[in-house]
């Protein structure tokens, strides 16, 4: 009896056993902001004490601190959670860049993270905006592949509105984690050679995803990729990866120059439909 007990509690702790899914592994990494010249990295307390200019009868100015914390609650209500994050400020407070590295129930283990990008200005030189990226763990480089602006200017209802338009832009999260997933994975199935190479940085440059100083750079990353992992064969990820790390400076241009990027290599490997093409 004893032994026919010992071995229905085996049964049983083995069926509990397939029944309960391991937890997957997430892999985390601090985030880093390759600053542009004149930012500082800040803390998230030292935010909250950034000033805000007054508004005027047509421009309505939100806090830097106000969209971070919209942002977090946000991320928040749909299930993600916040691993890791990074923020930057200019030297007179008017212009604000972060990064929040994310996860959620069903991550995997993998060489590179979801961020979500927050950019905002008070200077009027740029909207509020979220971006929707990916950051590759073995260079920190940075690459976003969507960018939604929260208003195209700062106007009198943005208060208001920030809520919703913060909730749209981080719904189309999981959508762009898919979508992301398959890029990567086609990038280092994509095979690439020297010639074709060349023909594709000359795009990236008339595309204005990359700039005539940083054509060098993206040549000689190509060609002897500092970080082994990349040397290992010619295929796109190995040029997407040239180019994310010559662009690194480049913190307020960056999302406008990866969507670029992004959008020329799409369009070799066939992931963009003919209508995108054109």
């Amino acid at each position: 009896m004893a032994a026919m007990h010992t071995k229905n509690m085996n049964n049983t702790a083995e069926i509990q056993a397939e029944r309960v899914a391991p937890r997957p592994r997430i892999t985390t990494r601090p985030v880093d902001l390759c600053l542009h010249a004149g930012a500082r990295r800040i803390d998230r307390e030292q935010l909250a004490l950034a000033p805000t200019p007054n508004r005027t009868a047509t421009w309505c100015p939100i806090s830097h601190d106000s969209l971070v914390k919209e942002a977090e609650a946000g991320l928040n209500r749909a299930g993600f959670s916040i691993v890791q994050q990074s923020h930057a400020l200019t030297e007179d407070a008017a212009r604000y860049f972060g990064l929040f590295q994310v996860a959620d129930l069903n991550a995997v283990e993998s060489d590179y993270a979801f961020v979500v990008g927050l950019r905002n200005s008070h200077d009027q030189r740029f909207p509020a905006a979220l971006c929707l990226g990916s950051q590759v763990f073995v260079c920190d480089n940075l690459a976003f592949s969507a960018e939604v602006k929260i208003a195209r200017r700062h106007t009198r209802y943005i208060e208001r509105d920030l809520p919703e338009v913060v909730g749209r832009a981080i719904g189309r999260l999981a959508d762009f984690r898919t979508d992301q997933c398959k890029r990567f994975d086609t990038y280092r199935n994509t095979e690439l050679g020297h010639e074709k190479a060349h023909d594709l940085i000359i795009k990236m440059l008339d595309g204005k995803a990359i700039t005539q100083t940083q054509l060098p750079d993206v040549l000689t990353e190509w060609r002897t990729p500092r970080h082994p992992e990349f040397a290992e064969g010619q295929n796109i990820w190995r040029l997407f990866n040239a180019c994310t790390e010559a662009v690194k400076g480049s913190l307020w241009k960056l999302p406008t120059r990866t969507q670029a990027l992004q959008g020329i290599l799409d369009g070799h490997c066939g992931l963009l439909s003919a209508a995108e093409r054109n």
